[in-house]
């Protein structure tokens, strides 16, 4: 086994900002959303294991795993402090980061997370673990986005490319199998909701109406303490279809550190 794949981009002190996409994908689904932040803010893009240049690592697995894992990486890199936001399963893990480490994790930013409700599209997500060929990828990625919007082709290319290395699909279907403790017809996993209303530091989410993976939850089905942003219309790519509505939550959460 090897190290989690981190990438590290802005300067070289204050607190960064540490980003975790979502299953199947990798670090490169920040790229506009890093594209749009100031260049004074330190940013750190991890690789969930099992996933891109963490496909080695430690923590394959479910949620609790990659977040024990991406804790340990952070120590290793003498990284103390951090602002924390996730995506779809990299949202699942920032939360379950942010109940092991509260005292760690300056802000949460949780963008169309996992393990907030039973509710999920396991019939897509499992055509999109098995997903090799461009035609597949490319129609797994258009179901999941809006109606309207277009996935690039260098994305699409990207990751056709990824699929087809050594041990990709059986690193995303043991994934897919921790996903759901009881099965897929049972749902996914949930999160302790009283664990997740106690944490005490800022948490946004942000959702899509439109998110055809995890149904954009009545506001009432979060924490009080959550801002809740809605996007109307959008889908579950929230960090490719929408980056600037994406950089505007990131620079409330981060206050003072951007």
């Amino acid at each position: 086994m090897t190290g989690l794949h981190m990438e590290f981009s802005g300067p070289e002190s204050g607190t960064p900002l540490v980003l975790l996409h979502g299953f199947g994908g990798d670090g490169s689904a920040w790229d506009a959303v890093k594209a749009g932040l100031p260049d004074t803010v330190r940013v750190i893009t991890v690789d969930l294991p099992g996933h891109g240049g963490s496909l080695e690592s430690d923590g394959r697995g479910g949620a609790g795993r990659m977040a024990k894992a991406i804790l340990a990486e952070l120590d290793a890199a003498g990284v103390q402090q951090f602002h924390l936001a996730g995506h779809s399963m990299g949202g699942a893990v920032s939360a379950l980061i942010a109940m092991r480490a509260p005292d760690r994790v300056k802000s949460l930013t949780l963008v169309a997370p996992g393990g907030m409700a039973k509710e999920i599209n396991a019939d897509l997500l499992a055509r999109y673990a098995k997903a090799t060929s461009e035609a597949e990828i490319s129609g797994c990625l258009d179901e999941m986005s809006a109606p309207e919007f277009a996935t690039p082709q260098a994305v699409i290319d990207h990751f056709t490319a990824a699929r087809a290395r050594p041990g990709q699909i059986e690193a995303l279907s043991e994934t897919y199998r921790a996903m759901f403790p009881n099965g897929p017809e049972e749902g996914q996993g949930v999160l302790p909701a009283d664990a997740l209303a106690a944490l005490a530091m800022p948490v946004a989410v942000i959702w899509g109406t439109g998110d055809t993976v995890l149904p954009c939850p009545r506001p009432s089905a979060l924490p009080a303490s959550f801002a809740f942003n809605v996007l109307p219309g959008l889908g579950h790519m929230l960090p490719e279809e929408a980056p600037d509505a994406v950089v505007r939550v990131l620079l409330g959460a981060l206050g003072a550190d951007a």
